[in-house]
């Protein structure tokens, strides 16, 4: 059995991404699960955490007792949370929310910029999707394909485009960390690092056009002026 604890502070979408963990496993990957959730006093900005159980067989106790994975996506999740887990297990961080002390003492030890990512895609709320990504690839406690299945149905579906593009880059930053190639799967991934990449280009193509246009708009403000005129001209450049 997975003991899973997924920890951040309310507002960063910490309980959803512990619902798709949940409902990938147990409606796309053929497996059992449940889910607990916990806040502090404050709830929204103070933290909270998501508790998943994922087994091949069916969940007599739906609570976790100690985690063999945890995740924390801020300091304080990180100080509450952190050290609540097995010897050899796995904790995920982000890197530019969570600064450990001292070196985590488990197994495995990953970190990545999930806020940051979110950032380059235009929303910070998808660091929740983008650390699920990075989750996805590290544990192998879901299938990347189930997420894929998952994910459409599980976030607003105005926004269902961004986060998969999330998704993508967080599993895909996990991949890289492992060392390994991308599967065919992120073939959608790349698909909208090209639609980007091409945006961009059109964008810079756009902004050099207007440059030259306004250099050659001040060539001609800066000519000289008509004799007799060349006060009035120069004062009104």
């Amino acid at each position: 059995m997975n003991e899973i604890r997924i920890s951040g502070f309310g507002g960063q979408g910490i309980i959803r991404c512990g619902y798709i963990v949940g409902k990938t496993a147990s409606l796309f990957d053929g497996k059992f699960a449940t889910l607990t959730q916990s806040f502090g006093p404050e709830a929204r900005g103070s933290a909270c955490s998501a508790q998943v159980l994922v087994d091949d067989e069916p969940i007599r106790y739906p609570y976790v007792t100690v985690p063999d994975t945890v995740v924390a996506m801020s300091q304080e999740a990180y100080e509450k949370f952190g050290t609540d887990i097995t010897e050899g297990g796995t904790l995920l961080i982000d890197e530019d929310l969570v600064k450990p002390s001292e070196p985590p003492k488990v197994g495995k030890f990953y970190s990545i910029p999930a806020a940051r990512i979110a950032e380059e895609l235009g929303l910070r709320l998808v660091a929740n999707i983008v650390m699920l990504g990075f989750f996805t690839a590290m544990t192998d406690i879901i299938s990347p394909e189930a997420a894929r299945t998952a994910l459409p149905t599980s976030v607003p579906e105005r926004f269902v485009d961004l986060n998969v593009k999330a998704f993508e880059r967080g599993y895909e930053y996990g991949l890289a960390v492992l060392g390994k190639l991308p599967d065919g799967g992120d073939e959608a991934s790349k698909k909208a690092k090209a639609s980007e990449g091409t945006e961009k280009k059109k964008s810079r193509a756009k902004a050099g056009a207007g440059s030259k246009g306004s250099k050659a708009g001040t060539k001609k403000a800066e000519g000289k002026p008509p004799s007799g005129k060349g006060t009035g001209k120069k004062t009104a450049t």
